[in-house]
């Protein structure tokens, strides 16, 4: 018998409760294990879904987006809440065309805005404010993207951050890689300001949803 407590099997029967999902979504999460690709995964993307449907959001910002797996979850919650607009930010060129041409395969495509660009700096110069902003941001920056990420974001929006229990690194006191001391700060410094409630659930690499007050 498996241990019902083994990280593994809580992640499988998690995914095992997720709805079917639309095959240009099986196809990306397929081409993300044979590429040893980081996602968010199915749990994750259910769960940010289901988040931007119950917010009705309409107006989405993505600090990195790699090949548009986040992007395709945040889409079709804003298809369904009656349209809107999200932002996909990356750098690279290959990565950018992919996200487009699976996007619109989904038929999601007008509902995107593609930047080619630094993540943050395109945040700042991007008018309006925020219903979500989803940051996957390179962890050594996740500091620095927080007062940005507070003045863009709209009074009730999420923050959805991902990788915060970065593969259990954050545990071991000798581990100060930048990367490492950037979820760290980054957690201390959210979970100890009054303008935001938060949450940090243990899902995949963990996930903090925080609501600006």
């Amino acid at each position: 018998m498996k241990d019902p407590f083994d990280y593994h099997v809580i992640q499988e029967y998690l995914t095992s409760l997720i709805p079917p999902r639309l095959a240009v979504l099986l196809e990306m999460e397929a081409y993300a294990e044979q590429h040893d690709f980081p996602i968010i995964g199915p749990v994750v993307g259910q769960l940010c879904y289901q988040l931007a449907r119950m917010l009705g959001a309409r107006n989405i910002f993505e600090l990195g987006s790699g090949f548009g797996y986040s992007t395709a979850w945040f889409a079709q919650a804003v298809h369904d809440n009656g349209g809107g607009l999200i932002h996909h930010t990356v750098w690279d060129d290959e990565l950018s065309r992919m996200a487009q041409a699976y996007l619109t395969r989904l038929g999601y495509s007008e509902l995107v805005q593609f930047h080619k660009a630094e993540a943050v700096q395109t945040l700042r110069e991007t008018p309006g404010t925020f219903d979500i902003i989803f940051n996957d941001i390179d962890k050594e920056a996740y500091p620095d993207s927080l007062p940005l990420i507070k003045e863009k974001l709209r009074p009730g929006g999420l923050l959805i951050i991902d990788n915060m229990l970065w593969h259990a690194r954050i545990f071991n006191p000798a581990d100060t890689a930048p990367s490492t001391e950037g979820v760290r700060r980054f957690t201390q410094a959210i979970t100890t300001d009054s303008d935001w409630v938060v949450s940090l659930l243990p899902l995949r690499d963990g996930v903090i949803i925080a609501y600006k007050k």
